[in-house]
């Protein structure tokens, strides 16, 4: 008869845990994708566009990268991966970034890990000490709880959509004298914008002169953490730029954040990399070393082949950005109209990433306080289910929400837009 601990177990006790963790905040997007469950659990149908992820329905993985992993573990590569990943696929992701982005590194400057999130906790660690300052824009994805877990002080620089939510160097520069790391990301995750050449040249220039003089100073440099796990997804005339491209100075200051998870919509394959100095990367070599954030070795294998097999990920990928514009667009073309029509909706044309940024400027109306209050109505009257910008830092009830493509056809995307429509003239009095 097996022991009942339930009775010992007790309530929660916050003694038990420590500081750090009594002060994280759970992730609102996870919350919020649970309530939505919930929701179709009761058999409400619900346009779902809250995660960033794909559905496998609608976005299968490549059938090149799913048949390797399964050649893989029948050939026997089920052991422990090197703590700096696969030899074949460090190697595979320097071509690739070479063929695909004209940047050429050294080997020991490439490091695998079990997705993209292991990285960012990487170099959070590997750079950051307690006390200090860690600039990054609001709205943008998970900066605030990695600063969070390594103890350092928040430096939130507020952006705004005249920008596409994007930091200009004059935003950034009053904070650059203190700071040790400074987060980007383009396209950006939650907004689905991408940062212009001319601000990301002004931004890398400024960083490298800030670091040669310390240097002089003997101070330590200001590291850059270059998200861009988006890049490969941008769509019309916009152009994915990287910092190294425009100011190559700033290459031993700048790690690059990647991954196969939203490129080949393989975000539970669970492989991701980074590129950067040897001497940082090493360091966060040691740091998943310990955690034992490797991504499994069947798959690091198979993505090593299915990266070098240039037509398959170059075909893929045509598909995949064809496929997540139109739903981008759908949306975008339908706030437009509503827009056109005296409806309190706009939203940002899609430039990359698989989300759209809109704004429903329904505070003030139809007793409506809050985006949460905004984000509850759309879903109860509209089955339309969106994230607050609230949840990636930024405070203010703008009115301002994610929406993300992945899991969700076109289909449902057209029926669901009527319906909103109609809620915003109920709340609205049009």
């Amino acid at each position: 008869m097996a022991l009942d601990l339930t009775p010992l177990l007790g309530p929660r006790r916050d003694d038990t845990i420590s500081t750090m963790v009594r002060g994280l905040v759970g992730s609102e997007i996870l919350r919020i994708a649970g309530e939505i469950r919930e929701v179709v659990a009761q058999g409400k149908q619900v346009c779902n566009l809250t995660v960033g992820d794909f559905s496998p329905k609608e976005f299968p993985i490549p059938p090149g990268l799913s048949e390797g992993i399964a050649t893989a573990l029948k050939a026997g590569e089920t052991n422990y991966p090197p703590s700096d990943g696969v030899l074949s696929l460090r190697q595979a992701v320097l071509r690739f970034y070479e063929r695909a982005l004209g940047l050429k590194y050294p080997l020991e400057s490439v490091l695998i890990a079990g997705g993209a999130r292991p990285v960012i906790y990487a170099i959070f660690r590997a750079v950051v000490d307690p006390g200090d300052m860690v600039v990054y824009p609001v709205p943008s994805w998970n900066n605030n709880h990695y600063t969070h877990m390594v103890g350092a002080r928040h430096v939130p620089v507020v952006t705004d959509p005249e920008h596409g939510f994007m930091p200009t160097v004059e935003q950034l520069a009053p904070h650059l004298k203190e700071a040790r790391l400074l987060c980007l990301c383009s396209p950006l995750n939650p907004t689905g914008t991408m940062i212009s050449p001319e601000a990301l040249r002004d931004i890398s220039q400024r960083v490298v002169e800030e670091n040669r003089q310390r240097e002089a100073q003997g101070r330590k440099p200001l590291i850059v953490m270059y998200d861009q796990i988006y890049w490969t997804l941008t769509f019309g005339q916009t152009k994915h730029v990287t910092p190294l491209e425009l100011v190559p100075e700033l290459a031993p200051y700048t790690v690059f954040v990647d991954g196969i998870s939203k490129a080949f919509a393989a975000t539970g394959v669970r492989v991701g990399w980074a590129l950067g100095p040897p001497s940082i990367i090493s360091r966060m070599k040691d740091v998943l070393g310990h955690v034992g954030a490797w991504a499994p070795k069947a798959e690091q294998v198979a993505v090593a082949r299915f990266l070098d097999d240039v037509p398959a990920t170059s075909g893929f990928l045509e598909v995949m950005r064809r496929r997540v514009d139109e739903r981008l667009v759908a949306l975008h073309q339908g706030f437009t109209a509503m827009q056109e029509a005296g409806l309190p909706v706009r939203s940002i044309a899609p430039q990359g990433a698989i989300y759209l940024s809109a704004r429903f400027d329904l505070i003030g109306k139809a007793g409506l306080k809050t985006n949460d209050d905004i984000r509850k109505l759309l879903l109860d009257k509209a089955g339309f289910a969106l994230v607050p910008f609230q949840a990636f830092g930024l405070k203010e009830d703008t009115g301002w929400f994610r929406l993300s493509v992945g899991a969700v056809s076109l289909e449902e995307i057209r029926a669901a837009l009527p319906k909103v429509e109609a809620v915003l003239r109920e709340s609205a009095g049009k």
